[in-house]
């Protein structure tokens, strides 16, 4: 291992330590209790308003409340929810999954409180558009003083954004289902040639701007949601008299770790709650600058919409995807391989097509997951070197999807592993100190609501 592999791997054991995870649960079970679970008794409501009933085409922003879910989810929802609850179960043992739904509740709340804010302290950029995210909420809400933090996140933000790992999965997938079962050979030159595939369709989608990757995603996430839910469905029908016992299994695992840690709670809890971190980036910042270019005049409208994030994405999506393997039987196969250990499962209840369906699944994960990243990344670049300037970053961008078909990315995936740990310590002190802000506006529109 190299010295700049070995620092990559340490500097991401350092940073997603105990204190990192006790700031992102920590401070999500905060705003839980801080807001008395107003949010959660406004369910219904949360759902009206992503069905647009609230919407006006006149109000600030760019983009629908349903838009706006659905690119935050293009970007959230994607190999984690595959591989990285296969990841959590092969080393954590199946009560992993029972952290990652406690997880999600507290991920809930933080992104009520971290995309109200979003919109409630948007700003400027250098071109006078409407923009909003942490590093506006920072500049905007705490003032001059804390700019340097802006500028921390915006810097991890940059990095945190890149397509190489989706790139590299998608190639992967699409060679070991489809090409060279059916004669193609590997080399260079194929992941080369579908990577510049790739690249052509990131591209059609990610130059027409945040108003086409948000209709894109609004028509890509809702029919990748139900294609995989379904095929799992599907796969505990055939494996029923499994579901209740795979249930229990979750449940008591969670409390004893009998299954793979040997008895280490604290063990499981840390990577249940690291997972769901990834899958659902609750803390991370990257879904408010999604849902900051939401077209509202009612801050906390949108983090309702928010607080819906990682319900679909952790508690339906990967929880879907850890019972399909629980129930297959083949968590225990000692296959470390997380894209793996989930097509084995779809490939023993669904032979001979059940792979080619985790493929068009895997296939719509990522890529929608590029379109989303790729907006994360150009509006970081912008706050630091201007909107003027941050426009180029797409071609940069599009080079990454080419660069990650053909290169090895254990270090790049340490990198944005880190970046997205980095990128949680000035979102989380941001919404934290603010959260008065959040409940201030709560108040009053909750009032407002009930009359």
């Amino acid at each position: 291992m190299s010295s700049i592999s070995s620092f990559l791997v340490e500097a991401v054991n350092f940073i997603w330590g105990p204190p990192l995870l006790i700031l992102l649960l920590g401070g999500g079970f905060f705003f839980l209790i801080y807001s008395r679970f107003i949010p959660f008794r406004y369910l219904r409501h949360a759902i009206n308003v992503l069905r647009g009933k609230y919407n006006n085409p006149d109000d600030p922003g760019d983009i629908n409340h349903f838009q706006a879910l659905s690119g935050a989810l293009a970007a959230t929802i994607g190999m984690g929810n595959i591989s990285g609850v296969a990841l959590a179960i092969a080393t954590g043992g199946p009560g992993a999954i029972f952290w990652m739904w406690i997880s999600a509740f507290a991920g809930m709340a933080t992104k009520f409180f971290t995309c109200t804010l979003a919109v409630l302290y948007r700003g400027r950029d250098s071109e006078g558009n409407l923009q909003g995210g942490p590093m506006y909420v920072i500049r905007e809400g705490l003032g001059k003083k804390w700019l340097s933090l802006a500028t921390f996140f915006c810097v991890a933000g940059f990095f945190g954004s890149t397509p190489v790992f989706q790139a590299n999965q998608m190639v992967a997938v699409l060679k070991n289902v489809v090409l060279i079962p059916n004669g193609m050979k590997d080399s260079f030159h194929l992941n080369l040639t579908i990577g510049l595939l790739i690249a052509f369709l990131v591209s059609l989608v990610i130059l027409g701007g945040v108003r086409r990757i948000g209709n894109v995603a609004s028509r890509l996430v809702p029919v990748m949601v139900v294609v995989y839910v379904v095929s799992v469905v599907i796969i505990m029908l055939f494996n029923f008299d499994q579901v209740l016992s795979s249930f229990a299994f979750i449940f008591r695992d969670a409390f004893t770790a009998e299954a793979v840690l040997g008895g280490s709670v604290g063990a499981i809890i840390i990577e249940g709650s690291k997972r769901a971190a990834f899958s659902n980036e609750a803390g991370i910042g990257m879904a408010p600058l999604m849902h900051g270019a939401a077209k509202t005049k009612e801050p906390v409208r949108e983090g309702l919409v928010a607080m819906l994030g990682p319900a679909i994405d952790t508690l339906i999506i990967c929880t879907m995807t850890g019972l399909c393997i629980l129930v297959t039987g083949v968590w225990n196969s000692g296959d470390s391989d997380g894209i793996l250990l989930t097509a084995s499962a779809f490939q023993k209840s669904l032979p001979g097509f059940g792979p080619y369906v985790l493929m068009v699944c895997i296939m719509i994960f990522a890529i929608t997951t590029v379109f989303g990243l790729a907006y994360y990344g150009q509006k970081c670049l912008s706050y630091l070197i201007g909107a003027r300037y941050g426009k180029y970053f797409h071609y940069w961008y599009i080079g990454l999807v080419i660069l990650g078909s053909v290169v090895s990315l254990t270090d790049v995936v340490n990198l944005v592993f880190a970046a997205y740990g980095l990128m949680s310590i000035p979102t989380m002190i941001s919404a934290i100190a603010l959260a008065p802000r959040v409940m201030e506006a709560a108040k009053t529109y909750f009032n407002n609501v009930e009359r």
